[in-house]
């Protein structure tokens, strides 16, 4: 028997909500509660295994305290180009990075940080870092 692999759009939409919760300190179980699921539904959603319902995905954002854009910005589409509707879509390593628990972690404390000059030196100081080890996504 053959597996039908996920569906990128899925795939990608799952990630969304598996960052989002995280984001907010919410397990995968708290979510399936409010959802009426198990918290195995839950992870096959984020997996992107299982698609989502339009209903569904309604009910997450409302859940996650996002709209439901959030859930497909940046994400793949069906079309081959998006000119002239704003601004392009954020690089792949951007959502990729905001996936790990280390970019969470990152973002999460940085966004605390209130002095605008001390969060500018942060950032200097980590592209000087990553100009160093030879890594510059631009």
């Amino acid at each position: 028997m053959s597996t039908k692999a996920p569906n990128p759009v899925d795939k990608y939409v799952g990630s969304r909500v598996r960052m989002r919760r995280i984001m907010l300190g919410m397990s995968q179980e708290k979510l399936g509660e409010a959802l009426g699921l198990t918290f195995q539904q839950v992870q096959k959603y984020e997996k992107g295994t299982n698609r989502v319902g339009a209903s569904r995905i309604q009910q997450i954002s409302e859940i996650l305290q996002v709209p439901v854009s959030f859930l497909f910005e940046g994400g793949p589409s069906g079309t081959t180009s998006a000119e002239g509707f704003g601004e392009g879509a954020s690089p792949a390593y951007i959502s990729d990075f905001l996936a790990t628990s280390e970019g969470l972690a990152l973002t999460r404390a940085f966004t605390r940080i209130s002095d605008a000059k001390l969060r500018r030196s942060i950032v200097d100081i980590v592209e000087q870092i990553a100009a160093r080890e030879g890594h510059d996504p631009r």
